[in-house]
């Protein structure tokens, strides 16, 4: 279902990665993604070029993309070499396009899934990456950047509002501008028994012009993860706030893998502040077979009316939502595959497929 390839260029390496599986799984998931028209639409991968010794100096020069099934990212980093007790610095170019589902979609199926809204980001930004030396647990990177979002239609066409009439970007224009200076930090420590892990983020708009966004954002995620004889427990917690300028597609969106299981991406809300909780107990089945039960929640702790247009109330998003459910996580040198079934407050079920590092 998939192909993987390394060339060598002179100095230069190529690798090449084509993925039919993801659409297979997306598929099953999202019927209406099954005739898409051209066959480029059914292939998922990725393509990266580096370059060791760009300039005799060991500079190393990263080139990717990615592309998945409605959306695409290219990067272009740049490196110097500098001793390992130092800070690493690194100069990034990057483009990405999204369609916006997690804020401007539409719950369908008891909010099972997110439909199109007819939204989508396409984000430029160019800036400076700064990864401090790894302290004892801690490691910490600075990074700052322009960025440039610009929001158009699934035809391509810009657009300033959505398909209600309200306005999609904080300007008012078809895009946004900011400077951005992010702040992330990470604790990590693992024993045999259990191992814990925190993160933390801020992003701070810097208003160089009159015009650009000015507001702060903060994120962190709690983990935790104990042995429970054969079993496993993993438990985790997410929040995060935004204050000052806010465009729509700022908004912490809710439900959906990786959020809260059972729900569409989006479907349970979003806003300017969130809450998410999600624990899974995994059990050995076989040598290569786990058997999970998981629970999931979220809210956006009533801040849903405070985004721009209200995009959540339109869409008749509740704000608070749970999931819970049971999967099977099969593990082989070949691959790992990984399906859960979830249910959600409004006893919708929704089936999730995933499989990654096929060969």
């Amino acid at each position: 279902m998939g192909a993987q390839k390394s060339i060598h260029a002179g100095k230069a390496k190529i690798d090449v990665n084509v993925d039919f599986t993801h659409k297979l799984c997306a598929s099953l998931m999202l019927p209406s993604l099954r005739n898409t028209g051209s066959p480029l639409s059914l292939i998922i991968g990725s393509l990266c070029i580096k370059h060791p010794n760009l300039f005799g100096g060991s500079e190393k020069l990263d080139v990717s993309w990615d592309k998945g099934l409605s959306d695409s990212n290219v990067s272009v980093t740049y490196r110097r070499p500098r001793p390992e007790w130092l800070c690493q610095k690194c100069f990034v170019i990057q483009h990405s396009f999204s369609p916006e589902i997690g804020v401007h979609g539409t719950p369908i199926d008891n909010f099972s899934r997110s439909g199109s809204g007819d939204v989508n980001l396409s984000r430029l930004s160019v800036g400076l990456d700064r990864n401090e030396p790894a302290s004892s647990d801690w490691s910490s990177s600075t990074s700052i950047k322009f960025e440039h979002v610009q929001l158009v239609n699934d035809d391509g066409r810009s657009i300033t509002r959505d398909i209600d009439g309200f306005p999609v970007t904080c300007s008012g224009s078809p895009h946004d501008s900011m400077l951005v200076l992010k702040q992330e930090s990470q604790y990590a420590k693992a024993n045999d028994h259990s191992f814990s892990r925190f993160s933390m983020q801020i992003e701070q708009g810097i208003p160089i012009l009159s015009k650009w966004l000015i507001f702060n954002k903060f994120k962190f995620t709690a983990t935790k993860g104990v042995k429970l004889g054969p079993a496993f427990l993993l438990a985790s917690l997410t929040g995060g706030s935004i204050v000052g300028d806010m465009a729509p597609y700022q908004a912490f969106a809710i439900g959906g893998l990786g959020s809260v299981r059972g729900y569409g991406e989006g479907a349970v809300g979003s806003g300017r502040s969130c809450l998410v909780g999600n624990s899974e107990l995994t059990f050995p089945l076989s040598k290569m077979l786990e058997g999970a039960f998981f629970l999931d929640c979220g809210t956006d702790l009533g801040s849903g009316r405070l985004v721009p247009g209200n995009p959540a109330m339109r869409q008749g998003k509740p704000g608070s939502g749970v999931g819970l459910g049971y999967g099977l996580r099969f593990k082989s040198p070949a691959g790992h595959f990984q399906v859960d079934c979830a249910i959600n407050s409004f006893q919708q079920k929704t089936v999730y497929f995933g499989i990654s590092n096929l060969i």
